[in-house]
């Protein structure tokens, strides 16, 4: 294991009712802006309830954030904080809310001329907004850690951005808010947690047991409860331990001390970016061609994640049964599971050249380049 700090300040606020102590965790006297996406949370109740708990507040809002979070709506809403003199932003929704958010509280003080550099070339970010979150979907762990990441309309790119200004203040944590979330979006939840944890876990070996041992448990938490949450929504013990289990897979605790990769999520930015299929799904069709096509650097760990996840000494049969809780959750493993990529070839062949032209090189080891990165897509048409 090597040398690490780990450092995480967001308080949680979990369970039932926690909405209603957002109030006391703001400072008093605060300016607030409202994030929300396309008006869901105001036919769920979610709306009124955080309403409810602002009203000693000046707040404004600010609707429309979208599923993978635009460049162009966030500068909007960065022209509304500096007009009314916003100086807390509280973000309702998942993760894409929650990341777009992170961006308008660093895009609000950034003095460049075009702030999307915060992604594209990490440019420092000196200051930021404080925020909060009220989560409504559990998926990405946003809510508990200081990146995001960002698409932009004009230039069909999507880009990731991180500073420890984003912790958000505190982040509310009610697992009945998911009782109206559609399976799909369940399901690509469930992936993307997963996939999540086994970006830091399925690596190469680090002796770090206690990293392993808690990504495992949270591997187990979401194979054992990952049925019941997408077919009964009516199901809040599985509801409660998804959401835990989502945001514990990426606060950087599992990280800590041990390598990480992220192929199959820079690879699966792309996708999305290019040709529009949802996050959780992307991954669901890279991974196993990322674990299969770099397998001989990742075999010992492959080992380990067969036994210990999946009961069994055969690597291949434990891919083979990922594969399988992936499309249980309902979400395709290969491009020809999705209809609206029309152009499978052309789409590869986009994301290879991208991928060359940057000189784009991926994995804990960096080692994927665009031939493997190639080699990993084809594999999956």
């Amino acid at each position: 294991m090597h040398q690490f700090k780990f450092y995480n300040p967001v308080k949680i606020l979990f369970g039932p009712g926690q909405i209603a102590n957002v109030a006391a965790n703001i400072p008093q006297g605060s300016k607030v802006m409202l994030v929300y996406g396309g008006g869901s949370i105001k036919k769920n109740g979610i709306y009124a309830q955080v309403t409810q708990a602002l009203s000693g507040f000046e707040y404004v809002e600010f609707p429309g954030v979208e599923a993978n979070p635009k460049y162009e709506t966030l500068m909007k809403a960065v022209e509304l904080v500096r007009k009314e003199k916003v100086d807390f932003l509280l973000a309702v929704g998942g993760g894409s809310v929650i990341d777009g958010t992170k961006f308008i509280a660093a895009a609000t003080y950034f003095e460049g001329e075009d702030p999307y550099v915060i992604c594209t070339e990490r440019a420092r970010i000196g200051k930021a907004l404080p925020l909060a979150s009220v989560l409504t979907m559990p998926a990405t762990g946003s809510e508990m850690n200081c990146g995001g990441v960002i698409s932009r309309l004009s230039t069909q790119e999507k880009f990731a951005f991180s500073s420890p200004l984003l912790f958000p203040r505190f982040s509310v944590l009610d697992p009945s808010v998911t009782k109206t979330i559609p399976p799909r979006q369940r399901g690509n939840g469930v992936v993307d947690a997963f996939v999540h944890v086994t970006e830091q876990y399925l690596t190469c070996p680090a002796h770090g047991d206690i990293q392993d041992r808690f990504s495992e448990a949270i591997l187990h938490v979401l194979l054992d409860n990952g049925d019941a949450y997408v077919n009964d929504p009516g199901d809040m013990d599985a509801a409660s331990n998804i959401m835990w289990a989502c945001t514990m897979a990426l606060n950087g605790l599992i990280a800590a001390g041990v390598p990480e990769d992220w192929s199959t999520h820079r690879i699966g930015h792309e996708i999305t970016a290019l040709a529009g299929l949802d996050h959780g799904q992307t991954l669901a069709v890279v991974w196993p061609g990322v674990q299969r096509e770099m397998a001989s650097g990742k075999h010992e760990k492959q080992k380990q994640y067969a036994a210990r996840v999946w009961n069994t000494a055969d690597v291949e049969e434990a891919l083979a049964k990922t594969e399988d809780f992936f499309r249980r959750m309902g979400v395709g493993t290969r491009f020809s599971d999705y209809p609206q990529v029309q152009d499978p070839q052309g789409l590869i062949d986009a994301i290879v050249e991208r991928f060359k032209v940057r000189e784009t090189l991926l994995g804990e080891n960096a080692d994927i380049d665009y031939r493997k990165t190639r080699a990993i897509l084809e594999s999956r048409k």
